[in-house]
């Protein structure tokens, strides 16, 4: 199958720029990058893509057992870099595609130069030791009840992972992109995401590397953004002036800002 039909592949800003490739998290598409793409694309060539399973990828390409695993995931990372011939390549994750993006670039690291790690988890569920912000029986909980009622779900929690509520049309927004998504295809996503485990993963991490938290997260509290920054030898923590867990929608400026300053403090 055609990767770029299979996973939206779209391609914009500067044809001869560096390139970023920018990933989305669990319930959301490329489309929540579009706050941020006009600034990014004045000086790189921007990649958006869709994992399969989300926004308008091909679903007939979707395995629960590719999927089941973050390495499914980092395998469509791995083809359209492949499918674009994409080098040098600067890779941004949003929430649990920052793990994603560690996977791909431990896997082929002649493809990638930069992690940009936008409110990254390496694991959601608390550990002696460890804040991940979750116990195991609130997870256990998120887990069941998405499953029995994704939309019930779905419109509960899409406000609270984004914070803002003097903001409601921000959390409108998620909840929507979430129903959007096949529940079943979504439930995969979701297990995958919240029971993974990818602080070992950290560990291969040996590229330039920013580490973007916010100041106030339900999802990835600052303790994780602490211990990230912690677990990658030169990394780059930059806690921006936003609250919820999306800030590419809740402070599109900064976000772009942040990823800027840093390509440019790297070369």
């Amino acid at each position: 199958m055609d990767i770029r039909r299979r996973n939206n592949v779209t391609v914009s800003g500067c044809a001869d720029g560096p390139v970023l490739l920018l990933a989305h998290g669990f319930g959301c598409d490329q489309n929540m990058w579009r706050l941020v793409v006009p600034a990014l694309a004045e000086g790189y060539q921007v990649v958006l893509f869709d994992y399969v399973g989300s926004g308008r990828s091909e679903p007939s390409a979707w395995s629960e057992q590719r999927y089941s695993s973050l390495a499914g995931y980092a395998r469509d990372v791995l083809d359209v870099c492949q499918e674009l011939d994409l080098r040098d390549v600067t890779f941004v994750g949003h929430s649990v595609s920052a793990m994603v993006g560690v996977l791909a670039a431990a896997e082929a690291p002649e493809r990638f130069s930069r992690l940009v790690m936008v409110a990254p988890s390496p694991r959601y569920i608390d550990e002696d030791g460890y804040r991940g912000g979750f116990g195991a029986e609130d997870i256990d909980e998120l887990l069941e009840s998405l499953e029995s009622n994704y939309l019930g779900w779905s419109a509960a929690m899409a406000p609270v992972i984004m914070g803002n509520a003097e903001r409601p049309e921000l959390g409108q927004e998620l909840t929507a992109s979430f129903c959007a998504t096949d529940p079943e295809m979504a439930r995969v996503f979701a297990r995958t995401t919240f029971l993974s485990d990818s602080r070992e993963d950290l560990k291969t991490v040996a590229l330039p590397t920013l580490v973007l938290e916010c100041r106030q997260d339900v999802i990835a509290p600052r303790e994780v953004g602490a211990y990230v920054h912690a677990a990658i030898p030169g990394s780059r923590l930059v806690t921006l002036d936003a609250t919820g867990h999306c800030p590419q929608l809740s402070a599109p400026q900064a976000t772009a800002g942040a990823i800027i300053d840093f390509i440019g403090a790297s070369r």
